[in-house]
Order: structure tokens, then C-alpha cells, then sequence
């Protein structure tokens, strides 16, 4: 059997053209276009483990990802060239690294920001359509900053998960941070781009998406902030907000180390 070592990727991707990360039984992944660029270098499978299973049309721009490769083929250095020369433009190779045998992208990450991008203003962006949530109604951000720091903490999310077909052991989730942050739009347009991050140990089933349409909601005056106390309580998600669009969302990075619940 071929010695092997274990490898660290960091990759960016524009979500926009795929079913997310994990390999689908109908549509292109990420995963699946990352493994068969893989298995063209190598002349070998090779099975990649990302950290986060990001949903269709969910971006990336810190996806850790981790891969045994042929110890006597290419080194880190210029597999990531090789990389970044046969995978679509959509898809980056940012950083390569060797790492211990038995890390794994997923089980070992401890923790994981991702960021909503909303625009705030008047006229939409057209060369932004895809990457932002469009809303031209005025926010109010205050109301959303303090209902977004009642979601922090370790609470049972379920009224803010969707089914996802399969049995999780527990809806509990610790959340460090649940940020709303204001910047300018930038000319010519006028408004504000708002970015919600959330920064947690791991994350339900649309989860982070449902915490933003709730968030906008309290935003446009159609609930209270104080409300999400008895929201979280409730463990309903029938009364929570409607799901953020997808393209709004970035995870940002992943953090590995001591245990999350430290």
C-alpha cells in the first residue's frame, strides 16, 4: 500500500453554481469537483473532508478541508498550483499544509464564523446580486444588535433549525458571538452593508440563515427584539423568521485546538 500523508487545504469558493459542499445524488459539489481534480493529479481516489457542510449556493471563504495524499507525488507547495491551474475559477486553493495522521477537517474543528452579507439600501447592487441579500426597506440596527446578543450563549436552537432528513443527537449549540455590523455600501450606491456574524462551536441545519431572517424581521419592526428570549424557549420554528437566501452567506473560517467546550 502507498504511504500517504495527511493534508490541510484552506479553500474559497463562489457557491453559486453548486449544490454546496457535500457530494449530492443530483447536481455538482464542491467536494465532488475538488476529489475528481484530485484523483487527476494523483492517478488515485482521493477522499477530501471539509470541515462544515455548506448548503447549495452558500459561499466559502476559509473552507478547511483535509486529504491523505501520495507521500512521493507532488509537494504541498506545488499541489496547490496544480490545483489552483485545474480547478474552475469558482474554486481556490488559498493554503496547503502537511498535518498529523489522524486530523480530520470535520470532527477536530472546534469552531466556525460565518458572515451574512445584507445591502441596506435604496438600489440594488446588480454586480452584487449573487452575493448579497437585497433589502431596500430601512433597518433598524439597533433593535437587530440587541436582539442578535440575546442568540448568543449555549441554548437548544430548535426554533431556528430545519429539518435536515436525518436524527441529530442534540439541538444544543454554543454561540461566542452573534454580531451585527454596519458599513458603508460603497459609491455609487448609497445605503449600508450589513454583516451578521456568527461565531459558534457548530451549527444546526440552516441554522445561521434562520437567525438572520429572524434578525431582519426585528430589523424592519415586524417582531421585538426582546422577543427572542421566548423564541429560543419556545423550540419552535414555526415562529421564528423565514430563511435568509443562500447567497448571503459566507463561512469565514475554521479554528481548531483546545475543545470547544472550553
Amino acid at each position: 500500500m502507498e504511504k500517504t500523508t495527511n493534508l490541510k487545504l484552506i479553500l474559497a469558493y463562489d457557491g453559486s453554481s453548486f449544490v454546496g459542499w457535500q457530494r449530492q445524488a443530483s447536481g455538482i459539489s464542491v467536494q465532488q469537483v475538488l476529489e475528481e481534480t484530485l484523483e487527476k493529479i494523483a492517478g488515485t481516489r482521493v477522499i477530501a473532508r471539509g470541515a462544515s457542510r455548506t448548503d447549495t449556493g452558500v459561499h466559502a471563504m476559509g473552507m478547511a478541508v483535509s486529504f491523505h495524499w501520495p507521500a512521493e507525488r507532488l509537494a504541498p507547495e506545488k499541489l496547490q498550483r496544480a490545483l489552483n491551474a485545474l480547478l474552475p475559477d469558482s474554486i481556490r486553493a488559498l493554503r496547503l499544509a502537511r498535518v498529523s495522521s489522524d486530523f480530520h477537517a470535520r470532527f477536530d474543528a472546534r469552531w466556525k464564523l460565518y458572515r451574512y452579507r445584507i445591502l441596506n439600501a435604496p438600489v440594488a447592487d446588480p454586480f452584487r446580486r449573487e452575493s448579497v441579500w437585497f433589502i431596500h426597506r430601512p433597518l433598524d440596527l439597533e433593535g437587530m444588535r440587541k436582539a442578535a446578543g440575546l442568540m448568543a450563549g449555549r441554548h437548544d436552537f430548535s426554533s431556528f433549525a430545519a429539518n435536515p432528513g436525518y436524527e441529530r443527537s442534540t439541538m444544543m449549540r454554543h454561540i461566542r458571538r452573534c454580531e451585527v455590523i454596519r458599513r458603508r455600501a460603497g459609491p455609487p450606491f448609497t445605503g449600508n452593508e450589513i454583516h451578521v456574524e456568527v461565531d459558534g462551536n457548530s451549527f444546526l441545519y440552516k441554522m445561521v440563515r434562520t437567525m438572520v431572517g429572524t434578525l431582519v424581521e426585528v430589523g424592519l419592526g415586524k417582531r421585538e427584539a426582546g422577543s427572542i428570549r421566548e423564541l429560543i424557549r419556545s423550540r419552535d420554528r414555526k415562529l421564528a423568521g423565514k430563511t435568509a437566501p443562500a447567497h448571503g452567506l459566507y463561512l469565514m473560517w475554521v479554528k481548531y485546538g483546545p475543545p470547544a467546550g472550553n
